[in-house]
């Protein structure tokens, strides 16, 4: 047997049986750790992980190409190719191929060899026949990917006899042998190709048409090597009719191997090329592909067809496109787009999109392919409704010939629509609808031009910054016309009287047209902003539309208007257009560009709604004269004539009109026509939309939603008319059904009232009299008696259904008003949303406050809609962000001084009294907004009644110093309102105010700390929750910058002081905690306490520390008795936090094994025995030690049944030798610890630095604090030494953490136990 090769690993059995054990450990032991790694890394699911993996271990093997590292690599590789992970074996295949790659010497040969000599199929076991079959395959692909093998005849020839033979197994590796033999060959020269071709293919054409990988090795060879294949099999003719049926058949399987990866086969790409090579595409496409594949009824078969549509296209001339697309695979594609709505069904539209987007941008220069294909697509209808969308982002393909081709296919569809050239269909659920009226040509034609027209608005929205201006003007000069006007006699001065109707546009149409058009216009706004110069002369487009409808309404005997003109609508039309002249006068100014585009609107929906929109016209021509008119500096409190309202305020009016209406385009001419003007703004202009915000006054106005309600009608009208365009409409209609019975069961409940009851027992007692009441047994009626009671009973309750469906109605329209409502006031904000932001210094803004807060106080409380959580929101934000925390606030209050210091008061105590936080903290953040405006504003008036004020007594510490003396801020009020908003917080039990209120405002006005911090200072004595709530807000406050530079140095420290002697007040009782808010109220002390440390050490205050200390000492054996209850950890970690600051170090832990015994231990743990220790009369006595130690300590020496059998003699006579004199300490000893500091009441100490890690622990009045040790501890504490401060600082966390498992864990047999040990060992240590 010959030796093991050193690189090759040795199992661990193997390695002790051996007889050379040392120098195969060495040979395997020589490569590094790096080395090893590449391997697991290149079996790793991450792809870059594998490649890099890959490519370092041909970078180290390039190194040493010579060495044993290459022959444990092949080794490696090929072993790697037959693991038992499906994932990793492609993974070692292509590491194997770059490395046959970049190792050319390596021979093809060999590498081969060694795999079948690894995987032998004929000497492998059943159980690892998988493995070893994939393990071959996977091998020949190595040589493949390498390049190498169609080079190295002879390592071909034995690859193609390997694949061979791995064909046989189908169970296993189905037609993979065979697709890699095709790839193989496909790259094969041709003379190799025909030496090789008798081997690989059988010359019966039963045999090739069996499978697609023959198929394929057919249509291979035909390609390479047609001479040799005629020889081979004969002259063969795929498409003839015995061979079509088997041509399907075999398109089948492919499409089934092919379903999981959703992929087009190559297969039948080859027979398309084939077909068109020989010019029989058309019996290709008709006999295998429509009446052969799509026949099947089997899905993947009919993707397989969808597939090769799109991958077709770009191959196909013109008139085979025609062919293709009117045929039935497009029907059929068609049926799929509209059925594969549900979420979980597979959609193939986004996949035809990119074969129609990939041919689209591969024949830019062929625009009547790219015209044919796009019309084809167009024209695939459901009962007139193409079955593509309106917005296909396919058209940024097109190019400029085509576009203009399909954009006049359009036009001429839309006027003489074609139903016959449309491949129309129908579901089968339409099929079955009994309704005649679904296919009536009319219907096909609405909704055939209500496609057309949105296909055109949307293309100019998606290609109107790359389409010809030409165009575009185009298509808005059609949507208008057909919008607005009617041709009555043809004209060559407008063209699009030429165009007439083969079926006449409809009312409903031309509503659509309409609604289409107005989008048009919000696209070309948008353009004009973008790229103004695009127009014409740098007019607007809708500047281009008004001149064109101007240009009809002047040709009156050959175009009319859908709605005519009265006299008087025809001259508001004309002075708009004298209106926009005059305005060309001011075009330098930015209101006028505003104006100009609000007048073009409103002027062309005067063509859609005259009446509505003539008045609306008539006051906008007013206002903007008047504006444009007005002297830029004429002051706003100038008298007006009272007869006339300002036009600010008639401007406000048609803003607030044009707001109703449902148009986003709209909604962004008002917002920049009011930019414009709210610098103008009056008070009673602010009213008005201060109406419409206020819930309270525009709950009972219906007049603001009355334009609103008829384009609600008009979009709920069409959204009934898309309803009717789905297939998938029944379900939300059976959602409908089932939530208007459970509305009826709900109202059949309540709604039965009291008279309905007595109604119907009349009715009851009438029957029964009919019957005869003489009689009592005879308790049937009459027939004639029992109609006539079903009959009373049919009417009594129709009219009962009658009254309940009134009821729903009514609420149905109270709903529908409500979201009306709310949907207006979200519009109007954008108002005031410009008005805050464009003018945030005009005293106008100060009266928005409490209106946001109203409307945030009712969303907040019943925000269960959409609509309410998005009016909520708005509001929160223009609040918050735009109003509250604004750069710029007003400067000339006037005489508002005096109402804003009671709306600051109002505002306060509205915060006090909300049910939750926070709304209270939007009414807090509103009365900090109005301190800064007071505190930023100056009024001689205010500095005159601030002097009276003072000199009738008020306390002059409270008056504002500096430039705070000139503002208008009245700080005796303020201080008052905020004082009792604080102590109201302290005191009430659930107050709505937080902490994170008062540290605002402090940090924004600390002016206001002098007067407020007293007031938490007197509660930190007081109850539980004032004590909490007051140590939190002084543990933050007190840290700020702002509230220091408030205070003098006298006044600070005093304030410190107060501070101090109340929190040492509260740290008498610590430790005494028995309930959860009592040990809050120890942590909050505490907390307070080592804040105030951290200020007094910033500051270098000095403070008299010795009864702090004292308290503190004599605290600490209670507290260490509740050691071990819940949350203690955060109460003693805060409580050494403080003694460490005093100099006190904390004592050591030390978790010992050993206890020592102690005389107050009581006979119930001495009988208790340890389980697994000896019992008394077992254990050897260890004289001398146990004499040396009594001797020592003066005390009975421990027996052994406190001590663990794995402590030998000298580690116990070291572990009491640390403890000298520990067990002389009973409960009665009172003295102080060695070291202890003696206190000086007398002497006030300066107080201490904090410690740094590398400083020494700081004294109290020239000695370090020790504790007192309480009788009975068991815890190791050195001995302080004897000067001022301590010797060394305390150690780390993690320090400790390891001297408690070196005092612990001391026997050697531990060391090599696991964690779980570790863990038990300590768990037992720490015991008592």
């Amino acid at each position: 047997m010959g030796s093991r090769d050193p690189a090759e690993p040795m199992s661990p059995g193997e390695a002790t049986q051996s007889g050379a054990r040392p120098a195969d450990r060495h040979g395997l032991l020589k490569h590094s750790r790096e080395f090893l790694d590449f391997f697991w890394d290149i079996a790793k699911p991450e792809q870059e992980t594998r490649l890099e993996a890959t490519e370092k271990l041909l970078e180290y093997l390039r190194g040493r190409p010579k060495g044993s590292e290459m022959k444990y690599a092949l080794k490696r590789l090929i072993t790697g190719l037959g693991v038992g992970r499906e994932t990793a074996r492609p993974c070692y295949s292509l590491a194997l191929a770059q490395l046959l790659q970049s190792f050319e010497d390596l021979p093809l040969c060999s590498i081969l060899q060694q795999i079948q000599e690894k995987y032998d199929l004929h000497q492998v076991k059943k159980a690892t026949l998988r493995p070893a079959l994939f393990a071959n395959l996977f091998g020949v692909l190595a040589l493949f990917q390498s390049g190498r093998l169609v080079k190295d005849q002879e390592a071909l020839m034995k690859s193609v006899k390997l694949l061979q033979a791995l064909a046989q197994y189908q169970n296993h590796l189905q037609e993979q042998p065979r697709k890699a033999l095709v790839d193989v060959l496909s790259e094969v020269s041709k003379a190799t190709f025909q030496e090789i071709l008798p081997e690989v293919l059988k010359a019966d054409l039963n045999i090739i048409l069996s499978s697609p990988e023959q198929l394929e090795l057919f249509l291979l060879a035909q390609q390479k090597v047609p001479s040799k294949l005629k020889k081979l099999v004969g002259s063969v003719n795929l498409f003839s009719d015995e061979n079509v049926p088997r041509l399907v058949n075999v398109l089948k399987m492919a499409a089934s191997s092919v379903k999981k990866d959703r992929q087009l086969p190559a297969i039948a790409l080859d027979l398309l090329r084939l077909a068109l090579k020989e010019d029989k595409f058309p019996r290709f496409w008709k006999e295998v592909v429509e009446q052969g594949l799509l026949k099947i009824q089997f899905w993947p078969a009919s993707y397989l067809c969808f597939r090769l549509l799109g991958a077709a296209l770009p191959l196909l001339t013109k008139e085979q496109l025609q062919l293709v697309m009117q045929g039935d695979v497009i029907r059929h594609y068609g049926e799929h787009v509209c059925t594969a709505k549900l979420p979980k069904q597979f959609r193939f539209a986004p996949e035809m999109d990119d074969y129609v987007g990939t041919f689209l941008e591969g024949c830019q220069d062929d625009p009547e392919r790219q015209l044919a294909v796009l019309v084809a697509f167009s024209s695939v209808t459901n009962q007139g409704l193409p079955v593509t969308p309106t917005f296909w982002r396919v058209v940024r393909f097109l190019s400029p010939l085509a576009l203009q081709g399909y954009v006049a296919w359009l036009r001429a569809m839309f006027l003489q629509p074609d139903l016959d050239s449309l491949v129309d269909f129908s579901t089968n659920n339409q099929k079955k609808a009994q309704d005649s009226s679904l296919h009536v040509p009319e219907r096909a034609v609405f909704r055939l031009r209500k496609w057309i027209i949105f296909r055109l608005v949307s293309i100019v929205d998606s290609l109107h910054l790359e389409m010809e201006e030409a165009l575009t003007e185009q298509v808005a000069r059609f949507c208008l016309f057909h919008s607005f006007f009617i041709t009555k006699k043809p004209t060559s001065q407008i063209p699009e009287t030429k165009e007439p109707f083969s079926f006449p546009l409809e009312s409903q149409a031309r509503e659509a047209v309409s609604s289409a058009f107005f989008s048009l216009l919000q696209t070309l706004s948008t353009q004009f902003k973008q790229a103004p110069d695009q127009t014409r002369g740098g007019q607007p487009w809708t500047y281009h539309l008004v001149q064109f409808a101007d240009l009809l309404l002047n040709h009156s005997h050959n175009v009319t208007t859908v709605t005519p003109f009265t006299e008087q609508q025809r001259q508001a039309w004309d002075r708009m257009l004298q209106t926009l002249k005059e305005l060309e006068a001011h075009s330098s100014e930015a209101r006028a560009a505003a104006f100009q585009h609000l007048l073009l609107l409103v002027g062309i929906h005067l063509l859609k709604s005259p009446a509505e929109s003539c008045d609306l016209l008539g006051d906008i021509q007013t206002c903007i004269r008047k504006s444009l008119g007005e002297k830029p500096h004429r002051s706003r409190a100038k008298a007006i004539d009272p007869q006339e309202p300002p036009w600010v305020e008639v401007l406000v009016e048609v803003l607030l009109a044009l707001l109703a209406q449902p148009s986003h385009l709209m909604r962004q001419v008002a917002r920049s026509v009011f930019g414009h003007i709210c610098s103008h703004l009056t008070p009673r202009a602010l009213q008005l939309i201060l109406d419409v915000l206020n819930p309270e006054t525009s709950e009972d106005e219906d007049d603001r939603v009355v334009v609103m309600d008829d384009s609600v009608e008009r979009r709920l009208k069409g959204a009934e008319d898309k309803s009717e365009d789905g297939e998938d409409n029944r379900s939300s209609e059976s959602e409908e059904e089932s939530e208007g019975e459970e509305s009826e069961e709900e109202e059949r409940d309540g709604d039965v009232d009291q008279g309905f009851r007595e109604q119907l027992m009349t009715v009851l007692q009438a029957g029964k009299a009919l019957g005869g009441e003489d009689s009592e047994d005879e308790e049937e009626l009459g027939d004639e008696a029992m109609m006539a009671l079903d009959q009373s009973l049919a009417s009594l309750f129709a009219e009962q259904k009658l009254r309940i469906q009134a009821r729903r109605d009514e609420k149905n329209k109270l709903q529908k008003e409500k979201a009306l409502r709310r949907d207006f006031q979200i519009r109007v904000l954008d108002l005031v949303e410009v008005l805050v932001t464009k003018q945030p210094e005009n005293a106008l803004v100060l009266e928005l406050l409490e209106p946001l807060l109203s409307i945030i106080r009712r969303s907040l409380r019943s925000s269960s809609s959409k609509q309410e959580q998005d009016l909520l929101h708005k509001t929160a934000r223009i609040f918050t962000h735009h109003l509250c925390r604004a750069r710029r606030y007003c400067h000339d209050l006037g005489e508002r001084a005096e109402a804003l210091h009671a709306q600051v008061e109002r505002l306060v105590q509205q915060a006090g009294r909300q049910p939750d936080s926070p709304t209270a903290l939007y009414h807090f953040n509103a009365s900090l907004y109005l301190l800064r405006v007071l505190k930023g504003n100056t009024a001689e008036g205010c500095v005159h009644e601030t002097q009276e004020k003072q000199k009738a007594g008020t306390d002059p510490s409270l008056m504002p110093m500096g430039p705070q003396a000139a503002s208008c801020l009245d700080l005796n009020l303020v201080t008052r309102v905020y004082s009792t908003a604080l102590s109201s917080f302290l005191t009430k039990r659930n107050s709505p105010l937080t902490v994170p209120m008062f540290l605002s405002l402090f940090s924004r006005h600390p002016v206001l700390c002098k007067s407020l911090l007293p007031i938490p200072v007197q509660h930190i004595t007081g109850p539980v929750r004032p004590r909490h709530q007051a140590c939190l807000l002084l543990q933050k406050s007190l840290s700020m910058r702002e509230v220091r530079s408030c205070f003098e140095e006298p006044e600070w420290k005093q304030l410190m002081g107060q501070v101090l002697a109340k929190v040492t007040e509260n740290l008498r009782v610590l430790g005494e905690a028995r309930t959860k808010a009592e040990h809050q109220q120890a942590l909050s002390s505490l907390e307070l306490l080592n804040a105030l440390f951290r200020t007094c050490k910033h500051e270098k205050l000095t403070l008299d520390l010795t009864v702090l200390l004292g308290v503190l000492q004599g605290q600490q054996q209670s507290l260490q008795q509740g050691a071990h209850s819940t949350g203690s950890s955060r109460l003693h970690d805060l409580y050494w936090q403080a003694m460490k600051t005093l100099g006190v170090q904390r004592p050591k832990l030390e978790k010992d094994a050993k206890e020592v015994p102690s005389a107050t231990q009581s006979p119930i743990s001495k009988k208790r025995k340890k389980k697994g220790f000896l019992p008394e009369t077992k254990k050897r006595k260890k004289r001398k030690s146990e004499d040396g130690t009594s001797a020592e300590d003066g005390t009975p020496a421990a027996t052994g049944g406190s001590q663990p059998p794995s402590m030998g003699r000298k580690k116990r006579n070291r572990t009491k030798a640390k403890v000298p004199a520990q067990a002389n300490v009973t409960p009665s000893t009172k003295s102080p610890a060695p070291g202890a500091p003696t206190l000086s009441p007398s002497t006030p100490a300066k107080f201490p630095k904090l410690q740094k890690k590398n400083q020494k622990p700081l004294q109290v009045n020239g000695a370090p604090g020790s504790p007192a040790e309480p009788a009975g501890q068991k815890q190791h504490q050195k001995a302080l030494p004897k000067k001022g401060v301590l010797g060394k600082s305390p150690p780390s966390a993690l320090a400790r953490k390891k001297a408690r498992l070196s005092l612990v864990i001391r026997s050697p047999s531990l060391l090599q136990s696991g964690a779980k040990k570790k863990k038990a060992q300590l768990r037992k240590a720490g015991k008592p």
